[in-house]
């Protein structure tokens, strides 16, 4: 079993080298610890460690752990694909969704956010090297995608998020990180609420950081190996 507690201090530790040599305060990046796939008890442990933000890609796990975690005061981002006949659930029951990549899924999850709730935080995904395998809209398309979305009520377009192609060289996973960045400073002329940059996993956290991240999603450095997923 992973010592959770260990390997946040580890996960924590790297961020905050890798803010102190980018020239950024540590607090300005907020570490989501993406716990699918792991049971409700690694969180409550997480949650014990200090952790408050998680990031949850199966549907119907997450609202088991929510029901199960009922008790703690947890942020609940939600950060894989979206199907429209899961939006209602995702709308009720997070505080943040990373992956919104149409404008159909921005407006349903618009209409079904809960009168009672603050405005829903999202991020629209880009497919920054335009992987068949993965969802997001192209760089190109950003722009139109935000003009959409921004218009809708109950919901606050925060910023990007992007899963870029796996690159071993530091150099070149910064200059992908980059071009995300570099996109996100374009568009915040026009909308100044983009301040978040979700990107930065466990291989790539420091260039990241190093090109302006302020979420970085790590899973297995705080959790272990993942598990085998449940039904979304």
């Amino acid at each position: 079993m992973p010592n959770i507690d260990d390997n946040l201090i580890q996960v924590r530790t790297r961020i905050q080298c890798a803010t102190e040599a980018a020239g950024r305060r540590p607090e300005t990046v907020q570490l989501l610890a993406v716990s699918k796939t792991k049971p409700a008890a690694m969180l409550r442990e997480a949650h014990a460690a200090g952790q408050r933000a998680f990031g949850e890609n199966y549907l119907q796990e997450a609202l088991e752990k929510q029901q199960q975690l009922a008790d703690l005061d947890l942020q609940w981002h939600f950060i894989g694909p979206i199907q429209s006949n899961k939006t209602r659930a995702i709308a009720e029951n997070f505080d943040w969704v990373h992956s919104v990549d149409r404008e159909k899924i921005g407006q349903r999850l618009s209409q079904q956010r809960p009168c009672g709730l603050p405005p829903l935080n999202i991020c629209v995904q880009v497919n920054l090297d335009e992987e068949q395998s993965k969802s997001g809209v192209t760089l190109d398309e950003v722009a139109d995608v935000l003009e959409s979305l921004a218009k809708l009520p109950n919901i606050c377009v925060r910023g990007l998020m992007a899963i870029p192609a796996r690159r071993s060289d530091e150099d070149a996973q910064r200059a992908a990180f980059a071009r995300l960045a570099e996109k996100c400073t374009e568009l915040q002329d026009r909308y100044p609420q983009l301040d978040t940059l979700s990107m930065g996993m466990s291989g790539d956290l420091e260039a990241a950081i190093a090109a302006g991240a302020t979420i970085v999603r790590i899973g297995t450095d705080i959790f272990g190996s993942r598990e085998k997923p449940q039904a979304i």
